[in-house]
């Protein structure tokens, strides 16, 4: 896996941040984090990344989807990867497989928390080398 690749990682729970952030760097990887939609499309808007990592619910319920919304219609090619425990709380599946769930989701994939780390490092591999 090339680890010339710069990840935007975005969520309000710093726990999740912190470790998440911790394990990306561990595999070689820059990590720029964020714990807001704002604060992420501030960042946005100053740096370039090639990868953005993002929670669904963050200040508001669907913060996650405006957000990669936001990034899919500033860089339709920049892969987003939606993190979140929506389902555990919530009992609502997600997932962005079809091109029906990817017309409304607008991220490249969806991984349930709690996260495995492995399955998360396999996605960014895959998804930074289409």
């Amino acid at each position: 896996m090339s680890k010339d690749i710069t990840i935007l990682l975005v969520d309000d729970d710093i726990d999740f941040l912190t470790q998440t952030k911790v394990r990306l760097e561990a595999e070689d990887f820059t990590v720029v984090t964020a714990e807001s939609k704002n604060e992420a499309e501030d960042l946005l808007t100053k740096d370039e990344f090639d990868l953005a990592i993002i929670d669904i619910m963050m200040e508001d319920e669907d913060a996650g989807f405006a957000l990669a919304y936001h990034i899919k219609s500033k860089d339709e090619s920049m892969p987003v990867i939606i993190t979140s425990a929506v389902t555990s709380e919530t009992g609502m599946e997600f997932d962005a497989q079809t091109d029906e769930e990817k017309s409304w989701i607008k991220a490249d994939t969806f991984i349930p928390k709690p996260i495995r780390y492995e399955q998360l490092f396999t996605e960014i591999e895959r998804l930074t080398r289409e």
